[in-house]
């Protein structure tokens, strides 16, 4: 792994909603460290020093160097919680980690070759992502930062699936991910759904015409009303 990440952590002792909403508001990031049969340990962060680090996508899937004081522990991000609609992070869950146990991870997948795909520049077709992580098991100092995938040669109509993958060396994925053999990636055609709008225009007339007529009729009615009160008037006069 090319990135390293080190994080100045500090102790707190007040746990609870109320005592992270305080940590919040004076920027810092509440947080939790544990595993490595060790009790769980209560942490904060500085808030814009971790947003920085977040920005670099391999935080996600690297191993961190803890500091607190003067010790240092190696841990990997196991879950973050952000703010629904601000740019804040609300909470940080750390895992421990020893030399000599495996780690579970999940790994981003990176696609190689989309552009010159043989079902995307020959087939016209569209490159489809079915997955873009996978939780891969490994000592810490095998965790890879992602896994490649070369679908340069994938024709149209083609999936590549989890048993495609080449792993490096001491990485490997569940049983039951290579058992249920899970789809990664498709080139499929890209089918264009074009909506006609049919105007009837008969139907309009047909609406025109009544609504003619029925003016017309309306009209006649007020000319034969306007001609009996003129017959009436005049038969009264006389």
């Amino acid at each position: 792994m090319s990135d390293e990440f080190n994080l100045i952590a500090e102790m707190r002792d007040d746990r609870g909603k109320g005592a992270s909403r305080r940590l919040r508001h004076q920027g810092k990031v509440p947080a939790i460290i544990y595993g490595a049969g060790r009790e769980p340990r209560a942490l904060m962060f500085d808030h814009n020093k971790v947003l920085r680090e977040l920005e670099n996508a391999s935080f996600y899937s690297s191993i961190l160097t803890i500091k607190v004081g003067d010790k240092s522990r190696a841990a990997i991000v196991k879950d973050i919680q952000r703010h629904p609609s601000k740019k804040q992070i609300l909470h940080i869950d750390l895992q421990r980690i020893v030399e000599d146990e495996k780690i579970r991870m999940q790994i981003p997948i990176h696609f190689l070759g989309e552009e010159e795909a043989v079902g995307v520049k020959i087939g016209g077709g569209s490159v489809s992502r079915l997955m873009t992580e996978i939780e891969v098991s490994c000592f810490p100092k095998d965790l890879p930062e992602f896994l490649e995938v070369d679908i340069s040669e994938l024709e149209l109509d083609q999936m590549l699936y989890v048993s495609n993958i080449s792993l490096p060396k001491g990485v490997e994925v569940s049983e039951i991910l290579l058992e249920q053999d899970q789809a990664i990636v498709s080139i499929h055609e890209i089918k264009e759904i074009i909506e006609e709008e049919i105007i009837d225009e008969e139907g309009d007339a047909d609406g025109e015409s009544t609504d003619d007529q029925a003016a017309a009729e309306s009209s006649g009615e007020e000319s034969s009303d306007d001609s009996s009160d003129t017959s009436d008037s005049d038969k009264s006069e006389g």
